[in-house]
């Protein structure tokens, strides 16, 4: 096991404390709510569980995504929000919570070489893909959500689908590391990536976001000198030296996940030294015991939300990992996931590592 720091930012010891952090959050069931009481969404519950991979908590990761397995339902989804575990606080299945536990479910593989672990979330995996690709539109966009009626919300958008590129190359991967290849799952990663380069009036204008405008680049879809460019054209709307990253372009507050997000888009077209920095910049929203306070509101200093979540904990992990890149695993959002899949008769990560 390798486990990363950022020398001159945070040590090994404070990662670790960071991930217990998380881990401390973790309910029996083996859920990973924001915070202790709060809610869960999909999406955030596996960015929680990779973290806790990167500090070598292979047993409680290994328990979130036997949460997902036991609360999938059988149509492949999980409902948007659950409260206190495994209730249902939002019904509605979307499409990027859904496929986004491929990623985790390669990134654990990346940590462990465990196929069995594979073997044991494929049925998981593939209904939870077959579903998201079930809402591809001609166009090759992908669709948001599926309310609880049944009915598609015929609405796409850009950081959804950047995220369900990347869930698509991941499940590739799965599938061919499985020798179970989908070729319509790369058919379809392959459409959204088009869709996204060529098209951006198939999604919803959500450019305030800054997820908008970096997703496309930590996604995958936008790689090399186009996607250097989307990021310094709008880098001074969106970041504030010494502080981070703007959630949204209009509003004076800065987020730490969105910072560390940022931070990966950066390293995965190799401009390591801003990634460093960023992550740097948004030191100030950690507390004694590693957790990460949410954001803070520039204009008068306070925490806003007064929480500390564990997916912005999470998404400070998982760039401090990418920056250390001394395993298999830190280039789940940089490498080529085809290089990295592969076949069954080839060499896994060791478990050892």
């Amino acid at each position: 096991m390798s486990l990363p720091d950022l020398a001159g930012v945070l040590s090994t010891d404070d990662v670790l404390a960071t991930v217990a952090s998380i881990a401390a959050e973790q309910e029996p069931s083996g859920a990973i709510p924001w915070f202790a009481g709060g809610q869960l969404d999909p999406w955030d519950h596996v960015e929680a569980a990779m973290a806790l991979d990167v500090g070598g908590e292979t047993a409680k990761a290994e328990a979130a995504y036997d949460w997902l397995r036991r609360t999938q339902r059988p149509d492949g989804t999980w409902a948007a929000r659950y409260e206190a575990g495994d209730v249902v606080a939002d019904a509605t299945a979307e499409t990027n919570h859904a496929a986004y536990v491929a990623v985790g479910a390669w990134h654990h593989w990346l940590c462990t070489g465990d196929d069995a672990f594979l073997e044991r979330m494929w049925p998981t995996v593939r209904r939870a893909v077959d579903f998201t690709v079930g809402c591809q539109a001609p166009g090759g966009e992908i669709w948001w959500a599926v309310g609880p009626d049944g009915q598609p919300d015929r609405v796409a958008l850009l950081t959804g689908n950047s995220s369900v590129h990347q869930a698509l190359r991941c499940a590739a991967a799965i599938a061919g590391r499985l020798g179970e290849p989908q070729p319509d799952w790369e058919l379809a990663a392959d459409l959204v990536g088009h869709t996204i380069r060529r098209h951006p009036v198939a999604f919803a204008n959500k450019d305030r976001f800054s997820m908008d405008w970096y997703y496309p680049v930590l996604g995958g879809a936008l790689r090399g000198e186009p996607a250097r460019e989307r990021l310094r054209d709008r880098w001074d709307e969106f970041v504030v030296p010494g502080r981070g990253a703007r959630c949204v372009s209009d509003r004076p507050w800065v987020t730490g996940a969105e910072t560390c997000e940022l931070a990966l888009a950066l390293h995965a077209v190799g401009d390591r030294n801003a990634a460093e920095e960023l992550v740097s910049a948004m030191q100030h929203l950690r507390e004694a015991d590693g957790s990460y306070w949410t954001g803070l509101v520039l204009t008068d200093g306070v925490r806003w939300p007064v929480e500390r979540t564990t997916w912005t904990a999470a998404a400070v992990v998982l760039a401090v990992d990418a920056l250390h890149g001394a395993h298999p695993r830190s280039e789940i959002f940089s490498g080529p996931v085809e290089a990295a899949a592969a076949s069954p008769g080839r060499q896994a990560p060791s478990r050892n590592r």
